[in-house]
Protein backbone atom coordinates (compact mmCIF):
# COMPACT_ATOMS: atom_id res chain seq x y z
CA UNK A 1 0.00 0.00 0.00
CA UNK A 2 3.09 2.36 0.25
CA UNK A 3 2.70 5.68 1.98
CA UNK A 4 -0.46 6.94 3.15
CA UNK A 5 -1.77 10.56 3.99
CA UNK A 6 -4.07 9.73 7.43
CA UNK A 7 -6.58 12.86 6.19
CA UNK A 8 -7.18 11.28 3.27
CA UNK A 9 -7.73 7.94 3.61
CA UNK A 10 -11.00 5.86 3.37
CA UNK A 11 -11.82 3.34 4.94
CA UNK A 12 -14.93 0.19 6.09
CA UNK A 13 -15.98 -1.41 8.84
CA UNK A 14 -15.14 -4.79 9.07
CA UNK A 15 -16.30 -6.09 12.41
CA UNK A 16 -18.47 -4.09 14.39
CA UNK A 17 -18.35 -3.12 18.02
CA UNK A 18 -20.96 -5.98 18.66
CA UNK A 19 -18.76 -9.07 17.03
CA UNK A 20 -15.65 -7.96 18.57
CA UNK A 21 -17.59 -7.68 21.93
CA UNK A 22 -18.99 -11.32 21.81
CA UNK A 23 -15.97 -13.12 20.41
CA UNK A 24 -13.73 -11.47 23.11
CA UNK A 25 -15.81 -13.53 25.80
CA UNK A 26 -15.76 -16.06 23.67
CA UNK A 27 -11.79 -16.04 24.04
CA UNK A 28 -11.59 -15.33 27.95
CA UNK A 29 -14.00 -18.24 28.69
CA UNK A 30 -11.67 -20.59 26.10
CA UNK A 31 -8.62 -19.32 28.14
CA UNK A 32 -10.58 -19.12 32.13
CA UNK A 33 -11.57 -22.69 30.90
CA UNK A 34 -7.56 -23.71 29.62
CA UNK A 35 -6.15 -22.18 32.88
CA UNK A 36 -8.42 -24.35 35.45
CA UNK A 37 -8.33 -21.37 38.25
CA UNK A 38 -4.38 -21.35 37.31
CA UNK A 39 -2.86 -17.76 37.72
CA UNK A 40 -1.98 -16.06 34.40
CA UNK A 41 0.43 -12.95 33.23
CA UNK A 42 -1.71 -11.13 30.16
CA UNK A 43 1.45 -9.26 28.28
CA UNK A 44 -0.36 -7.13 25.98
CA UNK A 45 2.00 -6.32 23.06
CA UNK A 46 1.86 -1.89 22.98
CA UNK A 47 0.34 -0.30 21.53
CA UNK A 48 -1.99 -1.75 19.11
CA UNK A 49 -3.44 -4.46 21.52
CA UNK A 50 -4.10 -2.19 24.61
CA UNK A 51 -7.99 -1.52 24.14
CA UNK A 52 -8.17 -5.45 23.39
CA UNK A 53 -5.87 -7.00 26.48
CA UNK A 54 -8.32 -4.84 28.73
CA UNK A 55 -11.50 -5.63 27.52
CA UNK A 56 -9.86 -9.56 27.76
CA UNK A 57 -8.63 -9.28 31.01
CA UNK A 58 -12.32 -8.23 31.90
CA UNK A 59 -13.52 -11.90 30.00
CA UNK A 60 -10.57 -14.40 31.96
CA UNK A 61 -12.60 -15.41 35.32
CA UNK A 62 -9.01 -16.27 36.66
CA UNK A 63 -6.57 -14.30 38.74
CA UNK A 64 -4.66 -12.05 36.32
CA UNK A 65 -1.86 -9.87 36.74
CA UNK A 66 -1.48 -7.80 33.98
CA UNK A 67 2.32 -6.21 31.71
CA UNK A 68 3.09 -4.49 28.31
CA UNK A 69 5.65 -5.09 25.91
CA UNK A 70 6.40 -2.54 23.59
CA UNK A 71 7.97 -3.33 19.56
CA UNK A 72 8.01 -1.64 16.72
CA UNK A 73 8.20 -3.10 13.29
CA UNK A 74 5.94 -0.97 11.36
CA UNK A 75 6.23 2.59 9.59
CA UNK A 76 3.07 3.44 7.69
CA UNK A 77 1.30 0.48 6.15
CA UNK A 78 4.58 -1.45 5.61
CA UNK A 79 6.98 -3.73 8.11
CA UNK A 80 10.23 -2.43 7.96
CA UNK A 81 11.31 -6.07 8.58
CA UNK A 82 13.68 -5.49 11.84
CA UNK A 83 12.02 -5.84 15.16
CA UNK A 84 13.02 -4.00 18.19
CA UNK A 85 11.90 -3.51 21.87
CA UNK A 86 10.43 0.35 22.83
CA UNK A 87 9.30 -1.24 26.17
CA UNK A 88 10.24 -4.12 28.25
CA UNK A 89 8.10 -5.91 30.81
CA UNK A 90 8.12 -5.24 34.46
CA UNK A 91 6.99 -8.26 35.88
CA UNK A 92 9.33 -11.66 36.31
CA UNK A 93 7.27 -14.18 34.24
CA UNK A 94 10.06 -17.53 35.32
CA UNK A 95 7.77 -20.56 36.64
CA UNK A 96 4.65 -18.43 35.50
CA UNK A 97 1.29 -18.79 33.04
CA UNK A 98 1.94 -16.40 30.77
CA UNK A 99 -0.34 -15.14 27.48
CA UNK A 100 1.02 -12.91 24.90
CA UNK A 101 -2.24 -10.73 23.78
CA UNK A 102 -1.27 -9.25 20.45
CA UNK A 103 -3.84 -7.00 18.36
CA UNK A 104 -2.82 -8.80 14.93
CA UNK A 105 -0.50 -11.28 13.12
CA UNK A 106 0.42 -10.74 9.31
CA UNK A 107 4.39 -11.43 8.44
CA UNK A 108 4.67 -13.74 12.18
CA UNK A 109 8.54 -11.78 12.34
CA UNK A 110 7.34 -9.78 15.37
CA UNK A 111 5.54 -12.55 17.39
CA UNK A 112 8.27 -15.14 16.84
CA UNK A 113 10.56 -12.67 18.07
CA UNK A 114 8.74 -11.93 21.00
CA UNK A 115 8.20 -15.26 21.94
CA UNK A 116 11.19 -16.16 21.59
CA UNK A 117 12.54 -13.87 24.35
CA UNK A 118 9.90 -14.44 26.22
CA UNK A 119 10.75 -17.95 26.35
CA UNK A 120 14.05 -17.35 26.89
CA UNK A 121 13.28 -15.78 30.60
CA UNK A 122 11.61 -19.88 32.05
CA UNK A 123 7.47 -19.04 31.91
CA UNK A 124 5.50 -22.55 32.88
CA UNK A 125 3.70 -21.64 29.74
CA UNK A 126 3.84 -19.44 27.38
CA UNK A 127 0.72 -19.07 24.62
CA UNK A 128 0.16 -16.65 22.50
CA UNK A 129 -3.59 -15.21 21.86
CA UNK A 130 -4.64 -12.21 18.66
CA UNK A 131 -7.29 -10.27 17.52
CA UNK A 132 -6.59 -10.47 13.95
CA UNK A 133 -4.96 -13.28 12.46
CA UNK A 134 -3.30 -12.85 8.48
CA UNK A 135 -2.60 -16.38 7.44
CA UNK A 136 -2.26 -15.59 3.75
CA UNK A 137 0.59 -12.83 4.89
CA UNK A 138 2.78 -15.42 7.18
CA UNK A 139 6.82 -15.29 6.42
CA UNK A 140 7.52 -16.95 9.57
CA UNK A 141 5.52 -19.77 11.32
CA UNK A 142 3.89 -19.08 14.60
CA UNK A 143 1.42 -21.26 17.12
CA UNK A 144 -1.65 -19.00 17.91
CA UNK A 145 -3.43 -20.77 20.86
CA UNK A 146 -5.99 -17.95 20.24
CA UNK A 147 -7.23 -15.89 18.04
CA UNK A 148 -10.59 -13.60 16.77
CA UNK A 149 -11.31 -13.17 13.35
CA UNK A 150 -8.73 -14.41 10.40
CA UNK A 151 -8.88 -11.69 7.99
CA UNK A 152 -7.00 -11.52 4.26
CA UNK A 153 -3.99 -9.64 3.74
CA UNK A 154 -5.80 -6.27 4.19
CA UNK A 155 -4.61 -3.19 6.17
CA UNK A 156 -6.99 -2.32 9.36
CA UNK A 157 -7.21 0.01 11.80
CA UNK A 158 -9.78 0.74 14.84
CA UNK A 159 -10.17 -0.77 18.32
CA UNK A 160 -6.74 0.20 19.10
CA UNK A 161 -4.62 -0.59 15.70
CA UNK A 162 -3.54 2.79 14.20
CA UNK A 163 -2.68 4.19 10.80
CA UNK A 164 0.89 6.14 11.45
CA UNK A 165 -0.83 6.17 15.15
CA UNK A 166 -4.03 7.59 14.03
CA UNK A 167 -7.68 5.88 14.38
CA UNK A 168 -7.00 3.56 17.65
CA UNK A 169 -10.18 5.23 18.83
CA UNK A 170 -12.48 3.70 16.44
CA UNK A 171 -14.88 0.98 18.30
CA UNK A 172 -14.65 -1.19 15.21
CA UNK A 173 -12.07 -2.80 13.10
CA UNK A 174 -12.15 -0.95 9.58
CA UNK A 175 -10.45 -2.24 6.14
CA UNK A 176 -8.26 0.76 4.62
CA UNK A 177 -9.86 1.45 1.38
CA UNK A 178 -7.01 1.71 -1.63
Amino acid sequence: MGSVNPDTIKYKPLHDEAEIRERVQELGRKITQDLKGEPVVIVGVLKGAFMFTADLVRAIKSPVVVDFIGCASYSGTRSTGTVRITQDLSTDISGKNVILVEDIIDTGRTLDYLMRILNERGPKSLRLCTLLDKPEAREVPVKVDYHGFSISNEFVIGYGLDLDQRFRELPYIAQVQT
